[in-house]
């Protein structure tokens, strides 16, 4: 009885053995190394595969980083279990096509290195022909194919030429959506708008400037205008406010309308014909200069010169501005700064201006004053004995 307790004993412990056996070896394993060039430098950021031997796909990873400008290309499969095993991994025209069995212990590979497509076909054809036909001296020899790399060398050439054409094309579509802008509104690059008295509008940099003539940088050139075609100059500040929408469908064919006609200077006192030879005249002396600010405010300067014979009084410039195409119109007044005087009833003023003096003159036009598409101005004044 005790010789079969003993039996049964040694038995269990057999089969407990070979089972604990039986489990470590089929506990998963680790497949560990390092990916480099033909040059021994290491790859980083490049795919591997890890197929089973029915080639489908068990895991993949990524090649490491470099860091601190060292290390990098080391890869890692976790926790892959028993068995036959293939590596694949594609980077430019070089890549790997290995065969890896995975045992009882952790498989570290160290430096994997990547070899020319050819070379891999050449290495995977002689892999498959040693598998199937052995080692022996009967197997046939492996006989390279010189076309091959001829024809992938093409084929990689042709690659790199259309990857540069569209590089070019995606530049020049770039321009071209940079040159729509510019033409749908100048204003992005040039911030002077010159007003000719034909209507139309310039808008350039003026890049010289005499008595008779400027010359203006535009979109098509370089223009010569004469300056006694120009009503005015606007200097505009690129603010915040959006540009004027135009439809993408009649954007092509879209030209801003033309300026009003602006009336002449006109002189509103009376007697400042030819009939009072000593009388006072006063007269714009230069352009009106007309600025933007940051918060849409515009500034009108200008200079107002008496060349007339007698002082004249309470000189002062009216502008009337037109609002729309309706003809609805706004006006807005502004004295010069001119010397003092004062009159026998007490009263003294700072916009007198005496034979050949001369007076600046400015119009504060806020924000909320709204849009207006022209303006004309008035000089008056009053004489007094």
């Amino acid at each position: 009885m005790a010789k079969r307790s003993l039996f049964k004993h040694s038995l269990i412990t057999m089969i407990c053995a070979l089972f604990a056996t039986n489990l470590f070896a089929q506990d998963p394993k680790n497949i560990s190394g390092t990916l480099v060039d033909a040059d021994g430098n290491n790859v980083v950021q490049t795919t591997i595969l890890l197929l089973g031997e029915d080639g489908t796909e068990v895991q993949r990873t990524k090649t490491s980083k470099k860091r601190l400008g060292r290390g990098g290309g080391k890869f890692e499969f976790k926790k892959i279990m028993p068995g036959n095993y293939k590596l694949e991994a594609e980077s430019g025209d070089a890549g790997i096509n290995m065969s890896v069995e995975v045992g009882d212990d952790n498989i570290k590979l160290g430096d994997v290195a990547l070899t020319s497509s050819a070379s891999a076909d050449s290495q995977a054809g002689e892999s498959d022909t040693a598998t199937s036909e052995g080692p022996g001296p009967n197997a046939p020899e492996f006989t390279p194919d010189p076309g091959k790399d001829y024809i992938l060398n093409e084929l990689s050439f042709e690659i790199k030429k259309m990857t540069a054409e569209l590089k070019y094309l995606n530049e020049e579509l770039e321009n071209l959506k940079a040159l729509s802008k510019m033409w749908v509104n100048p204003l992005a690059i040039y911030s002077k708008e010159i007003i000719m008295k034909n209507g139309s509008a310039v808008f350039g940099k003026v890049v010289y400037q005499d008595e008779e003539s400027l010359k203006v940088e535009t979109l098509v050139g370089y223009l010569i205008i004469n300056r006694q075609d120009v009503v005015r100059i606007v200097d505009n500040v690129v603010t915040e406010e959006q540009a004027e929408y135009v439809p993408e469908q009649v954007r092509d064919s879209y030209t801003p309308p033309p300026m009003p006609k602006l009336a002449e200077p006109q002189y509103t006192s009376a007697e400042r014909g030819g009939s009072r030879k000593y009388s006072a005249n006063c007269v714009l002396v230069g352009n009106i200069s007309e600025k933007k600010d940051a918060q849409g405010n515009i500034v009108f300067n200008g200079e107002i010169k008496n060349i007339g014979g007698r002082r004249s009084d309470f000189v002062k410039v009216d502008f009337v501005f037109r609002k729309n195409w309706s003809g609805e119109t706004k006006t807005l007044t502004t004295f010069v700064r001119g010397g003092y005087h004062t009159f026998d009833s007490g009263i003294t003023t700072d916009a007198t201006l005496l034979p050949g003096a001369t007076g600046a003159f400015e119009l504060y036009v806020p924000h909320d004053f709204g849009s207006f598409i022209g303006y004309s101005y008035v000089i008056d004044w009053e004489e007094y004995e």
